[in-house]
Formats: structure tokens, sequence, C-alpha cells
């Protein structure tokens, strides 16, 4: 494997998933009455991207197995072993998705081993650990992108509590006054979670009922009765009280660590992560909700979220600050007058081409091939440099050297 590569990719066709967005982009007629959820590119077990080589589809996973220094580098294989490190997606939301957070590695390899010891089967509906890996991710904005992330600052989240003047939480919220630090947030969110059913459909209704006469002053109340339109009963109503509501502009990323509660609420993103599909959730899903294992893989620092733009790298690219190992996202932006050649210190690539049209040329031998919107490529580590012409927006998954 020591040229680029077109790749045709699985589309998840999950519930909340748009029917038009992942169409639009690729530039296909859109199948009525079918969510289009997440374009999935990578090499994961469950639904690997197939290369095409000679003439022929091959699954990237068998690929990498094959020839694993060629596909991923010598440096990856070392670090990670002959896997894909990242998992890309295009994630198109028109509905919320679930209340969740994703494990550490030892959380993950633990969990994984544990379900595989009592004979729970990977497929599942109540398998919480699908692999042995962990799942920091990244989501950056194609068009305004609402999400919930991470727990808000405490103040804020008690004058939203006041504001609403829940009779069903006037202790826990007591609770929280007395102790505003990660501790009393855990033990308050601990009580929430763990409401009888009852008390949760009654909590969930009267904060709908609450949210309803001042939704139009506040996102914050409007997203709650949003989410009582689609979840009705479900706590996870209230989780626009205590995690940070952002709307990303499109360019817009931020980074979300193992362990970071969250919910993708409206919008169209790309989303890179490791390569992983655990899930835990805890509420806005008609899917497996496990409380307790959320409770014991989730931190409860108040965050500010930081919004990133992508810092000027070459010329033609932009990349995103991370501290992640499995991944870095980059944006590269060709038009008549710039050009992308990219660094001799490469490792493998992905590469998605979101706008315009352009031409990957590699550098030894010359072979081109052409970069349309909606088409995505894999580079190989063996494929030395490459340059990019056109005018055209790509976004492009790597691996940090």
């Amino acid at each position: 494997m020591h040229h680029v590569a077109v790749l045709q990719n699985t589309i998840q066709n999950y519930s909340w998933g748009s029917e038009t967005a992942i169409a639009t982009l690729l530039g296909v007629q859109p199948e009525t009455g079918i969510p289009q959820a997440e374009l999935w590119m990578g090499a994961h077990p469950k639904a690997p991207s197939q290369a095409k080589v000679d003439d022929r589809w091959v699954s990237l996973e068998a690929l990498i197995a094959e020839n694993p220094k060629a596909v991923l580098g010598e440096p990856v294989v070392e670090k990670f072993g002959p896997r894909l490190p990242f998992l890309f997606k295009v994630l198109a939301a028109a509905r919320p998705l679930s209340l969740q957070a994703h494990p550490s590695l030892q959380q993950a390899r633990a969990g994984y081993a544990r379900e595989n010891q009592l004979g729970i089967a990977l497929d599942a509906a109540n398998r919480n650990y699908k692999d042995d890996n962990h799942k920091p991710e990244c989501i950056c904005a194609l068009t305004p992108f609402w999400a919930l992330s991470g727990f808000r600052p405490i103040d804020q989240t008690l004058h939203l509590l006041d504001t609403l003047d829940l009779s069903g939480l006037r202790d826990p919220v007591k609770q929280l006054r007395a102790a505003p630090d990660a501790s009393g947030l855990k033990a308050f969110f601990h009580t929430l979670m763990m409401l009888a059913e009852e008390v949760k459909r009654d909590v969930s209704a009267e904060a709908a009922a609450k949210a309803a006469p001042i939704s139009e002053k506040e996102p914050v109340f409007s997203w709650m009765m949003a989410l009582a339109c689609e979840y009705p009963g479900d706590i996870g109503v209230l989780s626009p009280v205590f995690l940070n509501l952002l709307q990303l502009q499109p360019g817009e990323a931020v980074m979300l660590p193992a362990g970071q509660l969250h919910a993708y609420l409206e919008g169209v993103g790309i989303e890179l992560m490791a390569n992983s599909d655990n899930v835990l959730r805890g509420g806005l899903t008609p899917k497996h909700v496990d409380v307790p294992e959320l409770l014991d893989v989730l931190h409860f620092e108040p965050l500010s979220i930081r919004r990133l733009l992508p810092d000027a790298a070459i010329a033609g690219e932009g990349v995103y600050a991370s501290d992640f190992e499995e991944f870095v996202l980059s944006i590269i932006t060709v038009t008549a007058g710039v050009n992308f050649n990219s660094p001799a210190n490469r490792s493998v690539e992905i590469l998605l081409c979101t706008a315009g049209s352009a031409v990957i040329t590699e550098t030894e031998g010359g072979e081109n091939l052409p970069l349309e919107k909606g088409m995505s490529v894999l580079v190989p580590a063996a494929v030395n440099q490459y340059e990019i012409t056109g005018d055209a927006t790509v976004y492009k998954a790597a691996v940090p050297m």
C-alpha cells in the first residue's frame, strides 16, 4: 500500500440523524424517511472503510493487517500496534444525541474484559464496552452546532436552578449550595440520576412547565423545552442547567477528554476521536442507560469550555490544538494562489473534501487523484510527500508526529 487511495465509507442510520446533510455532502439523492447520522472513515471493526487498491475494494482493516508499517508508519505501529489509532466521522444531528461520556483507557480495558467474562455479546443492547480503547474526541462545526459539554461553574448552575425553583429538588439544591465544589456537584448529580422513575418524571415535567414562559429569553430554557418534547419524563431534560451550553460557529472546535459529560444537540460537524465505540449513557436516549457505570467514569470539576480555531502551521493548513496522542485535526484550504505541500515527516492520514474540488499529487512518481466535495482518501505513511492544488476545503485526520 504505497499510493493514495479513494475510500468508501459506511453511513450509520441512527434515529437522531439528518435525512439530508450527509447525502448533500456526498452529492447523492437523500432517501426520504432514512436518517443518516454518521459517516465513518477509518478501520474500526464495526464498520471499516473500503480502500480502492488496483481497481478493487479492500477493507482498510485488512490492508493495515497485511502491511501495517506501510499504511500507518513505523512510529505509529511502535506506539499503538498494528491498528489505526483514530476514527474520523461526519456527524449530522437533526435531533439531540444521548447524554453521555467515554471511559479512560484503563476503564475501557477493565470494562471490556469484565463484560467479556460475563459473556455479554458485543452486539447486545446492554453492552457498555464494545472495545478496549478509550475515546477522547474533537468536534468541529461545519454548520452552526449546538452542544452541551462539561459541568458549568456551580454558581451558574445554582442561579439557573433558583430561577426554576423546582419543588422536587429543593433539598439537593440546598446541599449543593452548602458544598459548591466538585464533591458537592457529584453528590447532586448522583441524587438527580438515582431518583425514582416517577420522581424523575415529575421533576422533568415541572422543569419543562417552568421553562416554557421564559424559554424565549434564555437558550438554556429553550433547549430544555426541546429536550422535553423529544424525551418527556427524562431527567436529562435538566442537563442544560448543569452543563455548559454552547453554539459552535463553522470552523470552531472543542476537545472532549475521557470522563467529560456531554450531548450533541443539533448541527453538522467533523468528529475525530480515538478508534473506539465505547459510550456510557445517562439519558436522552431509548438505548441502554447504565447510571452507576456512568457515575464511575465522570469527572465533576466545573469547566469553562475553550473554543478552538485552527492555528496556522504551514502554507494552506491550520491545526486544531490537541493534547491527545491518537489524533490531530487540521483544515487545508487551497486556492488558485495557495497550494498545500505536505511535510516529509508525516504519518497515516485520511483526507475529506467538504467544499470545492482539488487534485492531490504524489511528489515521488507524480501520480495524481481528483479530490471532489464529499470524497475521502487514505494517504498511507509510505507516500513520502504530496501536494494539493485547486480550490477546496479539506479536513485532515492524522496521528501527531
